[in-house]
């Protein structure tokens, strides 16, 4: 019998023609199969690879990019036990407006410990540290000095007058901690700025840049949201310190918004420092520290009702330059009964404002917002 013989050619022709069917078939029936043996797949792979487009860059307010650098800042809550829940609310509003994003640190303060349940509280809603501290007694209580008789009648007086804490002593203690003391607190001292926050506070708008940051890298020392007229039965001798130390008048300060006779009298305009975001450098430099250690020795925090907003309103006016004192119109912030609502520009609608732009202290009779602009561009 004879032998076909099969010559290497045909048998590599055969097979390969086997293996393109079986590779057309799979191509029709697998399309991930198809996909990954195409031409134009294979040949992807041997090109140089080319780098993702950029990512649009959001624009912020004051021309403010947001970044991961961080300012040496800190809140500042001064509460009590009894306040968790307001508390808890007022972190809950400043964490969804500004600080899931940006993760500063709290420090809450109390003149007596926090109880566990506040601590793990206040931990548990915030997206960053939080520290909490007892306030040292001499900064908080009435000191031994003070008159208590002469202190008891005053308070009598303006609670019979209807004052406003008029009769409260703890009241007190709040304000000359606040004028003096706060910044000096062992949590505070590792800090250059702050941001008062204060229980069942209310941030109605996305804070969609950091105020601290823009603080730093414009040279501004004080900022704001609400000014207001001070109460005068509380402060008949507040005035006084400037008129016999006028060697620590910063120049180019803002006297004209506080004065409106070159300094003879306080015009009763302040910043209400329930807000407030500031330098303690400042409040811890030379200028202050001399006017409320004069303030101290007057004894004018029990004798008479003096707020820590005048007290810091007077400081930042006469001791900073007049264009280191901020107004942020994008922070719509309110303290019941008062609410400040951004006006400016579009910034109620770039905040997703919550607030009604026509219920505004800034319009109300009661608010100094009008006298700082036009000071401010005179």
């Amino acid at each position: 019998m004879r032998t076909l013989s099969v010559s290497p050619l045909r048998v590599f022709l055969t097979v390969t023609g086997v293996i393109i069917a079986i590779h057309l078939i799979a191509s029709y029936s697998h399309q991930e199969y198809g996909r990954i043996t195409s031409l134009s797949h294979i040949t992807n792979k041997f090109r140089p690879s080319r780098p993702p487009p950029p990512v649009p860059v959001q624009q912020l307010p004051n021309e403010q990019i947001y970044s991961d650098k961080r300012e040496n800042a800190t809140f500042v809550i001064l509460c009590r036990n009894n306040q968790l829940w307001d508390a808890l609310r007022s972190v809950k509003e400043i964490e969804d407006r500004f600080n899931n994003r940006y993760h500063y640190p709290y420090v809450f303060l109390n003149e007596v410990p926090f109880t566990e349940e506040f601590k793990y509280s206040l931990k548990h809603i915030a997206s960053s540290e939080v520290e909490f501290g007892l306030i040292p007694h001499d900064h908080w209580f009435q000191p031994a000095w003070i008159d208590e008789d002469r202190a008891t009648k005053a308070r009598q007086k303006m609670q019979d007058d209807n004052i406003i804490y008029g009769g409260s002593l703890s009241y007190r203690n709040m304000c000359r901690f606040n004028s003096g003391f706060f910044f000096r607190h062992p949590l505070m001292q590792k800090y250059k700025w702050y941001w008062r926050i204060e229980p069942d506070v209310h941030f109605h708008c996305d804070i969609l840049f950091d105020p601290f940051r823009y603080m730093q890298e414009n040279n501004k020392t004080y900022a704001f949201t609400i000014s207001m007229f001070e109460y005068g039965a509380t402060i008949p001798t507040l005035w006084e310190f400037i008129k016999k130390n006028p060697e620590y008048l910063a120049p180019n300060n803002a006297m004209g918004f506080i004065s409106d006779n070159g300094g003879d009298s306080y015009n009763l305009c302040h910043f209400w420092s329930n807000f407030e975001i500031a330098n303690m450098d400042f409040w811890r430099g030379e200028a202050y520290m001399k006017f409320f250690e004069y303030l101290e020795a007057q004894g004018g925090f029990y004798y008479e009702r003096w707020g820590d907003a005048p007290v810091h309103s007077i400081g930042a006016a006469l001791f900073a330059s007049r264009d280191q004192i901020q107004f942020f119109d994008e922070i719509g912030y309110e303290h019941a009964p008062y609410t400040h609502c951004p006006r400016q520009g579009n910034n109620w609608e770039r905040g997703r404002c919550s607030c009604n732009p026509g219920h505004n202290v800034d319009s109300d009779g009661i608010s100094c917002l009008n006298k700082f602009q036009a000071f401010m561009h005179s």
